[in-house]
């Protein structure tokens, strides 16, 4: 297996590289363990956050080169990438700067006697990541896991080589000691393997359902934690009284960034009463409006996709949903002949026994509902394997917390697709997976959570006279 650097946008082959071989990976294993033990879990958390918080310092310093990177090696639009590398620097500062608040012991009032709640590492965690945000997923594993005493191996998607080990060097540069974050190429195969071994305590992924039930059923049968941010199919809900002309620019927003390719992407929309033909053209309109081309060229609007593979996949799954009475209502086909470019796309008339209504679309196609009324909306949404996010829109924001709290989601946004930051908690629920990232909740899924508890002390006998 090789790990290849394709430029989406024209196909060149930028760089390769060579899997790790088993001996190299179990030479990582052990340096990482020795530096678990001995370095890392035994170092003063204010000084784990001074080699972290240095790392957050350097992204934000290289960020032109690292954007550029991933515009390279996965098509992400330059301007997107810059707005990620932000984040992941400001989700690392927030660990650094926070953790040691997190991580504090508490008192835990109990009538039954003194007690309180210790945090400690567990060892080494697996990271397995994905392509579509190749900084800002790492971000978001690394930094608390990293703060909270863990040592990390992590397998990054084999399309973005360049970024896994560029965001290496992050920490390597700060000084963190060899170890405690190493990047490997790794195979299926060696990621079941290192699982198994029980020098390992965790492993998190983000990806997709296969590599979920895979990963999750290693994890189980050597009871490890394990956390599981999979994919999801988002409902957009427009209400009644919602502004039609702000409803489809967030439209455009939710469902084009990042080419589509986005877990928390808006994929469904649901337009509630008589306005959804007018929503559904102006959307149509609007997608029209994009602008294929160079993802280093700042005039750029429409992005390719990750590669060839992820448009023909995608394509199929097009073809498929109008084999099954799905109506394309605009695009629905490779855009050009250079690059892996790909039309956005509204499909309607999808009804839940076309294959489309249960799946995810993974690129810029859109699934259109009309609902009758507000109650038929959130059967549409809720009627979905996935549940990770979701976006509600309308003029009252207290009916649209009420229609939220309806959603089966792990989040609900009001009035905008989605929004990530270091301190909101993040995950979902069916099969999106399980698990929280960022927040202090991030911390808190590979740590220890131990309880000391003391006995009351026993009455004292009285002194006789």
């Amino acid at each position: 297996m090789e790990y290849r650097s394709v430029n989406p946008a024209n196909g060149e082959v930028l760089r390769s590289f060579a899997r790790h071989t088993d001996d190299e990976v179990r030479s990582a294993l052990a340096t990482a363990d020795n530096t678990y033990r001995r370095i890392w879990s035994k170092m003063a958390i204010r000084d784990r956050a001074r080699i972290v918080a240095r790392a957050a310092s350097l992204m934000s310093e290289r960020k032109e080169s690292l954007s550029r990177l991933a515009a390279l090696e996965m098509g992400k639009l330059i301007s997107e990438g810059r707005s990620e590398v932000d984040l992941g620097a400001a989700i690392i500062q927030y660990y650094a700067d926070n953790a040691e608040t997190f991580l504090a012991p508490r008192t835990i009032e109990s009538k039954y006697g003194c007690a309180r709640l210790e945090y400690s590492p567990l060892g080494v965690l697996i990271g397995v990541q994905p392509w579509n945000y190749p900084y800002y997923q790492l971000s978001r594993f690394a930094a608390p896991q990293l703060m909270a005493g863990n040592v990390l191996l992590v397998k990054h998607a084999s399309g973005v080589p360049q970024c896994a080990l560029a965001f290496e060097r992050l920490f390597t540069d700060a000084g963190a000691p060899a170890g405690a974050y190493t990047n490997l190429f790794l195979s299926t195969e060696q990621v079941g393997t290192l699982i198994d071994d029980p020098r390992t305590r965790g492993v998190a992924l983000t990806g997709s359902e296969r590599a979920g039930e895979s990963l999750a059923s290693r994890a189980g049968k050597n009871l490890k934690r394990s956390t599981m941010e999979l994919g999801g199919s988002d409902a957009f809900i427009v209400l009644q009284d919602c502004d039609i002309a702000y409803a489809v620019k967030m439209a455009v927003v939710g469902r084009m960034t990042n080419a589509g390719q986005t877990c928390i992407g808006s994929k469904r929309f649901i337009v509630v009463g008589a306005r959804a033909e007018q929503f559904l053209e102006a959307f149509r309109d609007a997608l029209r409006q994009l602008k294929p081309g160079d993802p280093l060229d700042e005039t750029t609007t429409l992005a390719p996709l990750s590669s060839d593979a992820a448009l023909t996949l995608l394509l199929n799954q097009v073809r498929e949903a109008v084999a099954h009475g799905a109506r394309v209502f605009t695009g629905g086909d490779r855009l050009g002949n250079t690059g892996a470019y790909m039309q956005p796309t509204i499909l309607t008339n999808v009804t839940p026994d076309n294959p489309a209504y249960q799946e995810e679309f993974f690129g810029p196609v859109a699934l259109f509902f009309a609902a009758k009324d507000e109650d038929e909306a959130v059967a549409i949404a809720n009627d979905s394997p996935y549940g990770l996010g979701g976006s509600v829109y309308t003029a009252d924001v207290e009916h649209g917390k009420q229609v939220a709290s309806r959603i089966e989601t792990g989040m609900v946004f009001i009035n905008y697709p989605s929004m990530s930051a270091p301190d909101l908690p993040f995950g979902g629920i069916k099969r999106s997976g399980y698990g929280k990232e960022l927040s202090h909740m991030g911390i808190e899924e590979f740590v220890n959570k131990k309880l000391i508890w003391v006995a009351p002390a026993p009455a004292r006998a009285s002194r006789p006279a």
